[in-house]
């Protein structure tokens, strides 16, 4: 019997600001129409999703401003970085977001670009809601808290086994 110790997730750039900006509902997974030079840029973990978002036109689903650099061992043929992806999603995922970014206060945010287990680019979209000024504050505090609280429990622990 043969074990696949093949990680079943590679994971290639997360968009850190999104669970900062927006509360997340649901999410999926979509996979990304890319040239064959923008995936081994991808490889060498050259792309930028932090400005990125979707956007549903003609019932397909587009990344807009995801930056892909240029490969590096890529001639003049290379695409362009910064243009728009198509998203590969079933017609009814793609018909659900739709009718849901309708919505006031909703978007399509990009989550994280990874490598599924096998090797095809795929990206994490999410459905968000926006976060007021206040949330921001109060999910700050929070950490902040879980942090001081987690350092606590540490150092009383530590004294125990010394």
């Amino acid at each position: 019997m043969k074990q696949n110790n093949k990680p079943q997730k590679r994971i290639v750039s997360k968009n850190r600001a999104a669970h900062h900006e927006y509360f997340i509902d649901e999410t999926f997974v979509a996979g990304i129409e890319l040239k064959g030079s923008e995936v081994r840029s991808i490889r060498e973990r050259a792309a930028e999703i932090t400005e990125a978002f979707v956007l549903i036109r003609g019932g397909e689903a587009w990344l807009h401003g995801m930056h892909i650099s240029p490969y590096s061992h890529g001639n003049r043929w290379n695409a362009d970085p910064d243009r728009k992806k198509r998203l590969l999603l079933h017609k009814k995922e793609i018909r659900y977001l739709a009718s849901k970014a309708r919505d006031k206060g909703v978007a399509i945010v990009p989550l994280e670009l990874f490598f599924d287990s096998h090797n095809r680019a795929k990206l994490l979209i999410g459905l968000g809601r926006g976060k007021k000024l206040y949330d921001k504050r109060a999910s700050i505090a929070k950490r902040d808290s879980d942090r001081e609280i987690a350092r606590a429990l540490k150092a009383r622990s530590s004294r125990y086994f010394l």
